[in-house]
């Protein structure tokens, strides 16, 4: 009897004990994890694959990449495999002219022509890339979004904008198709991408846009192109060559295996950007890069790297 009321006792004395603990740890403030009210909580450098019931992937994302962010999704179910700051909002370049695209691209008929104006070139950024758009001369829509895709043109997406209401208004236009979309990341100020304050998008957002453009046969036609004759006026035609590398195999960048698409960009505050999608054995796969290292085709190495990698391992 004596050694039964010690026992419990002892007990009392330890649950009590372990209740006041547990209370302690609910009522200490989270000094390891809390923010100061009104800092912005420090950017880490994040790096997940995908993981839980179903997962795919379960090898570790390939090591030295360089670039500030990136992503490989599966373009089909938008499951992101790994990512890298997805989140991250960064200067898109012409990547942006994805969501250009999807909003734009589905107005005017292929084969609906435009006269081009001085109006419809007013305004195209110092230093853009440019297919060679010229006053007065005749183009078909579909001559135009060659020129956007394959080329990068600036003057071709000022031209479409004006078509489209303006200027300003398809950027609000773009800014309310990616919110329709759910991307949070993105905020528009030029449809071409060039480099204006605020302008920003993020690995997560391009993918996503990559993956719906992926989705309109127009558009995958057009970001697959790799050669198109451009109307040239009293001089004919001329051959224009996609600029995405990954695509044309040019520049010291094989063809990328499977490549379909999507986009490349550049521009001094982004530096190199890209949307690349890939099909094999039944499987799409988009990756996204930006800002990686300054060195030659760093952006399409890291590319196919991270498609490499999402295509092999299980």
């Amino acid at each position: 009897m004596g050694t039964d009321a010690a026992s419990t006792r002892t007990i009392g004395a330890l649950t009590a004990i372990a209740v006041a603990g547990a209370l302690a740890a609910l009522l200490a403030p989270a000094h390891a994890t809390s923010t100061p009210q009104g800092r912005a909580a420090p950017e880490r450098s994040t790096t997940h694959t995908a993981a839980g019931p179903g997962a795919r992937h379960a090898a570790a994302p390939p090591g030295g990449l360089t670039a500030r962010a990136w992503t490989v999704t599966d373009a089909e179910t938008g499951r992101v495999l790994a990512a890298k700051e997805p989140h991250r909002q960064l200067a898109p370049a012409s990547t942006l002219k994805t969501l250009f695209a999807l909003t734009v691209l589905p107005k005017f008929p292929a084969d609906m022509v435009r006269t081009v104006t001085a109006e419809d070139l007013k305004g195209v950024g110092e230093g853009s890339s440019l297919v060679g758009i010229k006053k007065g001369q005749q183009y078909k829509v579909a001559d135009l979004w060659r020129g956007v895709f394959l080329r990068s043109g600036n003057d071709a997406v000022h031209v479409l904008a004006n078509m489209n209401g303006g200027w300003q208004a398809t950027a609000q236009e773009m800014q309310a198709k990616a919110r329709s979309l759910g991307a949070q990341d993105t905020v528009v100020k030029t449809p071409d991408g060039y480099d204006a304050p605020g302008q920003v998008s993020s690995a997560s957002d391009l993918a996503l846009f990559g993956r719906k453009g992926l989705e309109n046969a127009d558009f995958a036609r057009y970001c697959a192109t790799v050669r198109a004759a451009f109307p040239g006026g009293s001089r004919g035609p001329y051959d224009i060559v996609n600029t995405n590398r990954m695509l044309s195999g040019t520049k010291g960048v094989p063809r990328y295996p499977g490549v379909i698409g999507v986009k490349n960009g550049f521009t001094s505050k982004a530096g190199n950007t890209l949307i690349a999608a890939a099909k094999r054995d039944g499987r799409t796969l988009v990756a996204t890069v930006l800002a990686p290292s300054k060195k030659k085709n760093a952006v399409y190495k890291e590319a196919a790297t991270l498609l490499n990698w999402g295509f092999n391992a299980n």
